[in-house]
């Protein structure tokens, strides 16, 4: 009995501490506050979007090459010998104005030669003067001979030219000239002892010291044009077609140019240098399948214009070669085009456009050009319209948009 009464003691204890728990619960929950209750954001795509510029003037065809000398020779000596004189400027880097001796060789031997080519064309002279005495007299003694036969009734016979001594008085002129002619080709010897340069320009190469000896076509350096550069820009065919009468340039004709711009970067800024297209290759190249279109810079060793207005300590470089640089050519006007940031162009050559300020539009659009930033493009589109440059991956038409300009209307 009285393990009884223990066991309903403690169930009873233990149905008050629950009773108790569940009351303190429901005190508790009653007096907590209410959450904050917050409406869902619609579920319509956030996307980032740009402008529609309306395009002005020329559109820029963007090519990158390599500087090129213009003009490059190699320097050799057409006659053999030592070298005794050499100018101070041959040296790799040194600047040669056109004209100016490079080295000299030896002059004894060829002025020997020269003196010994016109003492034996005196000789010559002598001797055809001689030549032309004979041949006078032979003539006058045959005539002399022919008025006596006729005076006698006796046939008078035709001289042979042996008798009149042409033939001697022919041979007599062809070796004063073949003297003459050994005379002009000892003076020429002499004059190719002084190697002059042919243009200004500026030493690439030099393997030649005062004293070593030579052999005719010994190459002893190279020469470079200082007049002017080229850079060889591969471009499409859809770039090149951009360059208003490219197929109709003559190399060198100063009076039809296109305007191109060179920008080369030096340290941490960029120089630009004023040049223009001379020609395009006819011929595609077998690799690419690009055409080489060829940019002539004149005057490239004067300082280059700074491209940005940052101050900058060191002095403006010149355009040197074997410069990797990159060029911008002014190419055709079209009436109407535009601008966009080149985000905004989609895969399929498509634009999307944002109309009413919340809905996507498609456009198709033709590429007229591809820069850094920017594509040049024609198609229906507005100035100052909206175009979507990021935030979806698709779109279709119609299809409802949130962008910047939407949101602060």
């Amino acid at each position: 009995m009285k393990k009884l009464k223990d066991g309903l003691k403690s169930y009873l204890v233990a149905a008050g501490i629950l009773v108790g728990a569940v009351v303190l619960a429901s005190i508790l929950v009653s007096l907590a506050p209410e959450p904050e209750r917050r409406e869902l954001p619609p579920r319509i795509p956030f996307v980032q979007s740009a402008q529609v510029a309306p395009g002005t003037g020329a559109i820029p065809v963007y090519g990158a090459g390599t500087v090129r000398p213009s003009a490059e020779i190699d320097i050799t000596s057409q006659v053999s010998g030592r070298v005794d004189w050499m100018n101070p400027s041959f040296h790799s880097g040194g600047r040669i104005k056109a004209g100016d001796t490079i080295f000299r060789i030896e002059r004894e031997d060829y002025q020997y030669r020269l003196r010994e080519a016109m003492a034996d064309l005196e000789d010559r002279r002598v001797a055809l003067l001689e030549a032309r005495e004979l041949a006078a007299v032979a003539r006058t003694e045959y005539e002399q001979y022919s008025g006596r036969q006729r005076e006698s009734g006796s046939t008078v016979t035709q001289a042979s030219p042996l008798v009149l001594r042409e033939p001697q008085l022919k041979a007599a002129q062809a070796a004063l000239k073949r003297e003459e002619a050994k005379v002009a080709e000892a003076r020429l010897a002499l004059a190719r002892t002084s190697v002059k340069a042919s243009f200004d320009g500026y030493v690439r190469e030099k393997s030649v010291d005062i004293g070593q000896f030579l052999t005719v076509g010994q190459v002893v350096g190279r020469l470079f044009a200082a007049d002017a550069v080229e850079v060889v820009l591969p471009l499409s065919d859809s770039n090149t077609a951009l360059i208003p009468g490219l197929w109709e340039l003559q190399a060198g004709d100063a009076k039809r140019r296109v305007n191109a711009r060179v920008i080369a970067r030096y340290a941490d800024a960029h120089y630009a240098w004023d040049g223009y297209v001379d020609r395009a290759e006819v011929s595609l190249d077998k690799q690419t399948r690009t055409i080489d279109v060829i940019v002539r810079v004149p005057e490239p060793f004067s300082a280059g214009t700074p491209v940005d207005s940052q101050e900058h300590t060191s002095q403006p470089p010149p355009l040197l070669v074997g410069k990797f640089v990159e060029v911008e050519i002014e190419g055709l006007t079209p009436e109407s085009y535009f601008r966009i940031p080149r985000l905004a162009l989609q895969p399929g050559n498509e634009v999307w456009v944002i109309r009413d300020g919340q809905r996507v539009g498609i456009v198709p659009v033709q590429v007229l050009q591809r820069g850094d930033n920017e594509i040049f493009v024609t198609g229906a589109l507005e100035e100052g319209q909206a175009v979507v440059t990021g935030g979806i991956q698709f779109a279709t038409e119609g299809m409802r948009v949130r962008s910047r300009d939407a949101v602060e209307q």
